[in-house]
């Protein structure tokens, strides 16, 4: 079990906006958590603003410079948002265990609405870039 799984969701969200989570417990998993966390907590486009802001923020504190990417958190979110809409789930355990492809597949997911390579073009890093493939619904 990773990390992650040790604190609350309640915890989770405070020590990340207090920029106080562990960078070794924030793993693709932990990443996924927190966006459903604001998704479910705050609707998908306050949830995209808190996401993005706090991403940065957290990037910038432990210097990990160029590893924000505004298109694969706007993306993110939208994913997020389609699986939440499709699910029963209570909590993200239930949810996660549902849609095992978004910790095992996420850049095939990805890979249905963008092509080329979001994760190394400097554009996508810099500027949301909407889906050229399929659109988010």
């Amino acid at each position: 079990m990773e990390k992650h799984w040790k604190i609350s969701d309640e915890e989770f969200e405070v020590k990340f906006e207090k920029l106080e989570f562990r960078p070794l417990w924030f793993s693709h998993e932990a990443h996924l958590r927190l966006a459903w966390i604001y998704v479910k907590k705050y609707g998908h486009e306050i949830a995209f603003e808190k996401y993005s802001s706090q991403l940065q923020d957290f990037a910038n504190k432990y210097n990990a410079d160029g590893k924000y990417n505004a298109t694969v958190t706007f993306a993110s979110i939208q994913i997020m948002k389609n699986f939440i809409d499709k699910s029963d789930a209570y909590d993200f355990q239930d949810f996660i265990n549902e849609f095992p492809e978004l910790k095992t597949n996420f850049k095939k997911i990805l890979g249905k609405h963008y092509s080329g390579d979001i994760f190394s073009s400097l554009d996508a890093k810099q500027h949301i870039r909407h889906p050229d493939l399929e659109p988010f619904k």
